[in-house]
């Protein structure tokens, strides 16, 4: 079993630190509200100990060959899976989320991550382009110093998400999670390290913004990665622009999920209850907006609420919970502010909407139906358990009104007419679609949004155009001609 107490608030350069004078950050265990853990804000002294120390290791990182780093990152994934049922523990203790679902979603997504960067490692070369007798070969090389900035939905994967591609192409990492989920990026780093990742090359520090900030606008730093609201991520874009920084965005979204007439009903509610209140809803892809033809409306409806007696809400850690908390306090009176939005502006409340009386941060399941496109719930992320159902006759209308938001990370169709499954992926605004599913994100799979959701992609070998660059050598065999 992992204490949730680290070591230390930091892991800099192979080791824990502990600088007691930065500001507290209490861990709340949203499931009672009870504080299971304390950490502390990197000062400045910290901030600068573990951008030196990545920008130390990391030449000599870079130097050694892609096999070579890949081999420690299949070693960490390999720990990491071993590890896995306590460090789902850890994650549940630390997000509220249960227990049934970090042991499958969690750790075991940042192993993939690991084993899947350790795995092409080796594979990360140049190109050769002949031109006559002259010819160009093109060098990958890494960015140097990498930031990463971390959401407190997924914490151990998106520590994992950014840093399995950054370490593979030969960067350091210094990473800060979420002041709210500050724990288990700590075992994250602790695990590279056992797997013979070099001192320095992936740094965790916490805090708030004003760490985020002295991270982003340092010189030293040639990559921002951040998950995070719309809001931030402007902020971080603009700070980082300042310096040139190479930026990926993995933002919110307000994403649609069309479920036409003849689509297969149980499948569809599934989707629509993966993409809802799986996590209790604080996924950024989560497709909110159900829009639901007409024809099978109230069978949806219907079908959903006996889908919804099954929810057996309760204590995170044991294994029959399906439904957990909300992350904390404020996010819990956030939602609970959106619900009362919903029934004011006229949405029929279907199922749930009411605190539940217990200790933790819990609210019901929450089902909206006769939702127009105008009203809060429906132009607004959320960030939790509330499904609101749209109303749409024809396939035109629906696409038009699907992408009618500044939003673009998500959007899914459950329908059995493929070729139209096929033409409303490809109108979707949309960086990440799915097709009678909702919400899968194997690494093998580029992730990511447009419009205001997001820059560049992560997994996949997409992710390794955001941790590299391109280096071109023009090679001239004879001799050079000039004017004079």
């Amino acid at each position: 079993m992992i204490d949730p107490q680290p070591r230390g608030s930091h892991f800099v350069d192979g080791e824990y630190v502990e600088d007691s004078t930065g500001a507290e950050i209490p861990v709340i265990y949203p499931a009672t509200g009870e504080q299971i853990a304390t950490v502390y804000a990197a000062t400045d002294a910290v901030v600068e100990q573990a951008l030196a120390a990545a920008k130390r290791a990391q030449p000599e990182w870079a130097a050694m060959t892609g096999t070579e780093r890949g081999r420690i990152l299949r070693r960490a994934a390999d720990i990491m899976r071993e590890r896995n049922h306590d460090l789902s523990v850890l994650e549940t203790r630390d997000t509220g989320k249960p227990l049934q679902e970090t042991l499958v979603a969690d750790a075991t997504s940042g192993a993939d991550a690991l084993e899947y960067f350790g795995g092409i490692a080796g594979s990360l070369t140049g190109d050769y382009i002949p031109l006559g007798e002259d010819f160009v070969y093109t060098r990958r090389e890494p960015l140097g110093v990498c930031v990463g900035l971390g959401a407190w939905n997924y914490p151990t994967q998106i520590a994992c998400w950014k840093g399995a591609p950054a370490l593979a192409c030969g960067n350091a990492m210094v990473f800060k999670p979420s002041e709210t989920t500050p724990l288990s990026a700590l075992q994250v780093a602790e695990i590279l390290h056992e797997a013979g990742l070099p001192k320095g090359l992936y740094n965790v520090v916490q805090g708030r913004a004003r760490v985020g900030s002295l991270l982003v606008n340092d010189k030293r730093v040639a990559k921002v990665s951040l998950t995070g609201s719309v809001p931030t991520g402007r902020k971080v874009y603009a700070m980082a622009a300042v310096g040139m920084k190479h930026v990926t965005m993995e933002l919110g979204g307000k994403s649609p999920l069309v479920i036409f007439d003849d689509a297969d009903l149980e499948n569809a509610v599934s989707g629509a209850i993966n993409g809802n209140f799986y996590s209790s809803g604080q996924v950024c892809s989560n497709g909110t907006r159900v829009f639901v033809q007409k024809g099978i409306k109230e069978a949806f409806l219907a079908r959903m609420t006996e889908r919804l007696a099954g929810v057996k809400m309760g204590d995170p850690l044991d294994e029959n919970t399906n439904f957990g908390p909300l992350v904390s306090q404020s996010q819990l009176e956030i939602v609970e502010g959106y619900v009362a939005k919903g029934l004011e502006e006229g949405a029929r409340l279907v199922h749930g909407g009411n605190r539940v009386d217990r200790e933790g941060y819990y609210i019901e399941p929450t089902v909206f139906a006769d939702v127009t496109d105008d009203m809060t719930i429906a132009r607004e992320e959320i960030f939790g358990p509330v499904l609101s159902v749209l109303d749409f006759e024809t396939e035109d209308e629906v696409l038009a009104r699907a992408n009618d938001t500044e939003f673009g990370l998500s959007a899914g169709v459950f329908t059995r007419d493929l070729t139209r499954a096929h033409r409303m992926a490809a109108g979707f605004e949309a960086g990440t679609c799915y097709i009678n599913t909702y919400n899968d994100a194997p690494v093998e799979a580029p992730f990511g949004g447009s419009k205001q959701s997001g820059v560049g992609r992560e997994n996949s070998s997409a992710a390794i155009e955001h941790f590299s660059e391109k280096k071109s050598v023009y090679v001239r065999m004879g001799d050079v001609e000039a004017p004079f």
